[in-house]
């Protein structure tokens, strides 16, 4: 529940549910946006940029291919980390690490209808914090052993059973999330799972995306 004394936020323009799409570090421009198209036919509701190995020319190049690529579906594309490159081709919205720029910043900048997400690994505080801070989502893990993030911190399941309890905005579930455990996660009460490598590296993407959505 939101307190009476917190700001009204307007809601953002796409909702934050489903299967959610995130890149993992390819380098081809070309490679990546099929793999993405692939995910989106198979029903990705949300797509996450997110190159660590890539320098700013290349995040531009890849950045603006989706981001074309996405709207032509009508799917939006939120920027892993780099405020200035979600302001600069003006993609849908931004996810922030705890030590990337100020959410509350991010969100005066970028304005009220752009998704910005939170990543809040086991904590609930953080999660509360980001939600009066403007977010539009928040997301919790590793939920499960990932194998993008080895040295992530388990999170309980139960924290999404808790965190319904406490605020209002959407919940999302990110480490290693396959097909085999994502039902564990939204029966706890995840809206949308957040998936790379059980995605991106299957044999079939579009095929593994339509199971992923199945599951809703």
């Amino acid at each position: 529940m939101i307190l009476m004394n917190q700001p009204v936020k307007k809601s953002p323009p796409f909702s934050i549910n489903g299967l959610y799409a995130v890149t993992p570090d390819e380098f081809g421009t070309d490679l990546l946006c099929k793999q993405v198209e692939a995910a989106i036919r198979g029903g990705a509701k949300l797509v996450q940029y997110r190159n660590k190995m890539a320098d700013a020319n290349l995040r531009l190049r890849q950045a603006s291919a989706l981001l074309a690529l996405c709207r032509s579906f009508g799917v939006p594309l939120v920027i892993n980390d780099h405020l200035d490159l979600c302001a600069k081709i003006d993609a849908d919205g931004l996810h922030l690490g705890m030590t990337d720029c100020d959410l509350g910043a991010a969100r005066r900048l970028l304005g009220d209808d752009k998704i910005i997400g939170a990543s809040c690994y086991n904590q609930l505080d953080l999660a509360v914090r980001a939600e009066q801070a403007g977010a539009s989502y928040v997301a919790f893990g590793a939920c499960f052993g990932s194998g993008t993030k080895p040295n992530a911190t388990q999170t309980p399941l139960s924290i999404f059973t808790e965190a319904k309890q406490k605020i209002a905005i959407p919940l999302v579930a990110i480490g290693g999330i396959t097909l085999e455990n994502a039902s564990s996660v939204l029966q706890a009460g995840a809206d949308a799972i957040a998936v790379v490598g059980a995605l991106f590296n299957a044999s079939d993407t579009a095929e593994t995306s339509l199971q992923f959505t199945h599951l809703f």
